[in-house]
């Protein structure tokens, strides 16, 4: 029988999966913010709303792969 690793821990995985969603969330909202607020100083233009929004989504992308490679030992290889 095997031991148990530290990433087996069913708690660390709702960890990982709650930190993901609230980065993607907060990285779209900063984003629709940032968009709203140059839309609203460039006369009402909708499209630096969802230029801020796109940006927000890639930085949270971004970000999520970081949280990932921090999470897996920054390994890229297969576990064989």
């Amino acid at each position: 029988m095997r031991g148990q690793s530290s990433k087996d821990n069913p708690w660390q995985a709702v960890a990982l999966v709650t930190a993901i969603g609230a980065d993607l969330v907060v990285c779209m909202l900063a984003g629709y913010w940032l968009g709203n607020l140059i839309s609203k100083w460039q006369g009402g233009q909708p499209i630096w709303l969802v230029v801020g929004i796109m940006l927000g989504f890639l930085i949270g992308v971004a970000s999520i792969i970081l949280i990932l490679r921090k999470y897996t030992g920054g390994s890229n290889k297969d576990s064989r």
